[in-house]
């Protein structure tokens, strides 16, 4: 009687975990700042969510996709900063609505694509590391809102499109040709959403060493006319990593423009409204295992919370 009592109470337990519950919404306080890194004379708007909860914070750094800012894609921000993590959403000069925004309609596209560049690359790869810097310092800093609020021993990292990129490149990818290292030790769990191969060498050579959890999102019908990424392409990112800790979900029929706030220009596809549901559950389960250490959000997610979530058709695998 008593192991059935003690089976229930587990069950009970397990059932509890929802990843989808958020507390707190309407106490979560948006700050924006801008980082100073005066060693490239580079000034990175950041968007901060925070937590009602005064208490050090598990942080979660977003980077925007190409054309993109920091106010974009709200919807992981609020919904992770009422689940108790800081959200600090980073800007990219180069690569931001400022190649577009005073652009010719007909010239916008040729505009995104010259941005699309090694050097704005390499500008964001190095705004991670800025950031996290700046961080540590205001958590530092009696005066500062932030002061106290940040636990940078516990450092998740997310993007989208060129932010996915740039999130593979701070968090375990090799680059064979280059003698620097970008992967940020700090960052201890990433999520590239719409992940891409690397344009020089293989999968299996940049992703094959990654030693930390990753969470691969992307859709089936997933493309990109700047960089002709096919969802073929973003879903060989997946069987390059090493077991441990690895995930992906492939969301039916969902464009590039799922992961965002709104369509994108040449949007075939109804939004799915399900999309965004399934999106902000498997990534607060994968950040509560991962940054919190929390096991029944690790059961959840290795287990059958994802299916519970998904459609049918949705796609969902781990190693």
């Amino acid at each position: 009687m008593r192991l059935l009592l003690l089976a229930l109470l587990l069950a009970g337990n397990l059932y509890a975990y929802n990843p989808l519950t958020a507390t707190g919404t309407n106490s979560i306080t948006t700050l924006d700042l801008t980082v100073k890194d005066s060693a490239r004379g580079r000034e990175i708007p950041v968007r901060v969510y925070l937590p009602a909860a005064k208490s050090p914070a598990p942080v979660v750094l977003f980077s925007h996709g190409l054309g993109g800012s920091r106010t974009g894609s709200a919807f992981l921000g609020q919904h992770w900063a009422a689940r108790g993590y800081v959200v600090v959403y980073l800007q990219h000069p180069g690569s931001d609505t400022g190649v577009w925004h005073d652009q010719p309609r007909e010239k916008r596209l040729a505009a995104m694509r010259e941005a699309a560049s090694l050097e704005n690359f390499l500008l964001r790869v190095k705004d991670v590391p800025a950031v996290l810097n700046q961080l540590t310092t205001w958590n530092k800093t009696a005066a500062h809102a932030l002061a106290g609020r940040l636990d940078l021993d516990r450092v998740g990292m997310a993007g989208h499109s060129f932010g996915a990129v740039t999130t593979q490149a701070v968090s375990g990818q090799h680059f064979p040709l280059v003698a620097e290292s970008y992967t940020d030790s700090r960052i201890k769990a990433a999520m590239p959403m719409s992940p891409s191969t690397p344009r020089a060498g293989n999968p299996a050579t940049a992703f094959g060493k990654v030693k930390i959890p990753w969470l691969l999102m992307t859709g089936t019908k997933d493309t990109s006319v700047i960089g002709n990424a096919t969802p073929e392409s973003r879903r060989a990112v997946y069987p390059a990593l090493p077991a441990g800790g690895k995930y992906e979900l492939v969301l039916d029929r969902a464009e590039h423009s799922a992961f965002t706030d709104r369509p994108l220009p040449g949007d075939s596809e109804r939004r799915n409204p399900n999309h965004h549901r399934a999106i902000l559950a498997i990534s607060s389960a994968f950040w509560d295992a991962y940054l919190t250490g929390n096991a029944e959000a690790k059961t959840w997610l290795d287990g059958a919370g994802p299916r519970s979530v998904l459609e049918p058709k949705d796609e969902w695998q781990r190693k």
